[in-house]
């Protein structure tokens, strides 16, 4: 089974241009050509925290139903992050995890059926500073722990400057990716937007969408993973 993943900081459908155009963010998932996309920053900051991308559009305008992790009822999103899932995909079960952090974050899994082998992808933003990070990489691990077995993928914006660096709560069993770099989008040097596969997944190809229309629609371009699932995979254990 293949399936292609994405990723996308949307940074509130706010553009470089200063302009909050909905439909632009729209037109730049449309063309990653993604079954599964994991975003972040898709509702506004403070609470009741309503969203930035608003679900109607996303209906009328893509083939994407987002997965219900709405944080209020004005929110898309848990946390600001939220999965959209192509028709024909269904979201067995959702988990909003909380992470450890000094501002709030979380994280969500999604378990992924209706394409094949069911598998999970868990959506991440995860914190300005190492240690935090690791931290949080780390709380998923735990959480995933209890879980059923089934291939996993983390993914979406890990914060994260160094090639090598901040990844140690999963190098026992995922391999990290950083496809290119993504920030910032206008002249993007920094890899920070990257996917973690879990045994069962095995990475095809990936890459960065680098176009006119994301450099300005968002300041991180979105990432893309074309991944190969094992049926017979498990999910990777919690890091002693």
């Amino acid at each position: 089974m293949r399936t292609r993943l994405a990723s996308y900081n949307i940074r509130k459908c706010l553009g470089s241009d200063r302009q909050r155009l909905p439909g632009r963010t729209l037109d730049v998932i449309n063309a990653l050509s993604a079954d599964v996309v994991a975003l972040q920053e898709v509702d506004r900051r403070y609470a009741p925290r309503p969203f930035a991308l608003p679900p109607g559009l996303i209906a009328a305008q893509t083939d994407f139903a987002p997965v219900d992790a709405a944080q209020s009822p004005e929110s898309l999103g848990w946390h600001g992050q939220t999965v959209l899932l192509r028709r024909g995909l269904v979201a067995q079960r959702i988990e909003r995890l909380e992470l450890p952090a000094l501002e709030p974050r979380g994280a969500l899994a999604v378990e992924v059926a209706g394409g094949g082998a069911p598998y999970r992808v868990v959506c991440v933003h995860l914190g300005l500073m190492r240690r935090w990070r690791r931290l949080q990489l780390a709380a998923i691990r735990a959480a995933l722990a209890g879980h059923a077995e089934m291939p996993t993928v983390i993914l979406g914006d890990f914060n994260e400057w160094s090639v090598s660096g901040g990844m140690e709560p999963l190098v026992d069993a995922f391999h990290v990716h950083a496809p290119g770099r993504s920030f910032p989008a206008s002249q993007p040097i920094g890899r920070l937007d990257r996917v973690a596969l879990g045994m069962g997944l095995h990475l095809l190809d990936a890459g960065v969408l680098d176009t006119p229309l994301a450099r300005v629609a968002s300041d991180h371009l979105p990432i893309w993973a074309d991944v190969r699932i094992d049926a017979k995979a498990r999910q990777p254990a919690a890091a002693g």
